[in-house]
């Protein structure tokens, strides 16, 4: 009985700790944009400027709508390391006299050899705690993923978002791109930088039978948790 209670409180403390949710696909959150349906203006016959596509004679054609297409070129690379080291010691040491004088003013005798217990008393304590941490990470991701054009700010910038989904033999890998361009960063063939990409949220994972082997199990991650007193 006493091994089922510490199996109980064990699942339900093991709860506690961040439940990871498989990305699917397929997501309305991450659904591309289309353009909205354009005017249609009154054609003049014999007229070389059209309304509809407006475009500087000087400028390339960037995607400058919402729906229209941009490669985002991923050149991520982060390198972190932290050190710490930690060390606390304290001493206490406590003694005390017995009194010269009792509560009524007699001076109080004192038998050599067993003297008055309950004020001749000494005290000592020491604790000490000391702790290394020394940790590294290192990230690199390289590639490219074309995303679409949500909204159009009134400075111009524009939002983006998109994801792409490769399905392998053992499972699925997808890679989703959110954030914030300029139109001056988009290059001649509607390609910017994931470095120039402000606000960016860049998601790489998987699902399926590579993507759980990689994962620990829900006892694992309790003894690894801040719950686990040892």
């Amino acid at each position: 009985m006493r091994f089922l209670q510490i199996i109980i409180f064990t699942f339900c403390f093991s709860g506690c700790t961040t439940i990871y949710q498989n990305a699917k696909m397929d997501d309305d959150d991450w659904a591309p944009s289309f353009p909205e349906e354009e005017t249609k203006y009154n054609s003049n016959p014999g007229a070389i400027y059209n309304v509809a596509s407006v475009q500087m004679i000087f400028e390339d054609k960037k995607a400058l709508r919402v729906g229209d297409i941009i490669t985002v070129v991923l050149k991520e690379n982060t390198n972190a390391s932290k050190n710490a080291d930690t060390e606390l010691k304290k001493d206490t040491s406590v003694n005390i006299l017995p009194l010269p004088y009792n509560l009524f003013g007699n001076q109080t005798t004192i038998d050599p050899g067993i003297g008055i217990p309950s004020l001749n008393t000494n005290y000592t304590g020491s604790n000490s705690f000391k702790a290394e941490t020394d940790t590294k990470q290192s990230n690199l991701l390289q590639g490219t993923i074309t995303v679409t054009v949500q909204k159009v700010y009134s400075n111009g910038n524009l939002a983006i978002k998109g994801e792409k989904w490769i399905s392998l033999n053992q499972g699925e890998e997808f890679i989703r791109v959110s954030g914030l361009i300029r139109p001056q960063d988009i290059d001649k063939d509607n390609q910017v930088v994931s470095t120039k990409v402000a606000n960016a949220r860049i998601y790489y994972g998987g699902t399926g039978v590579l993507a759980e082997v990689n994962e620990e199990g829900w006892l694992t991650r309790f003894f690894n948790s801040g719950w686990w007193p040892f």
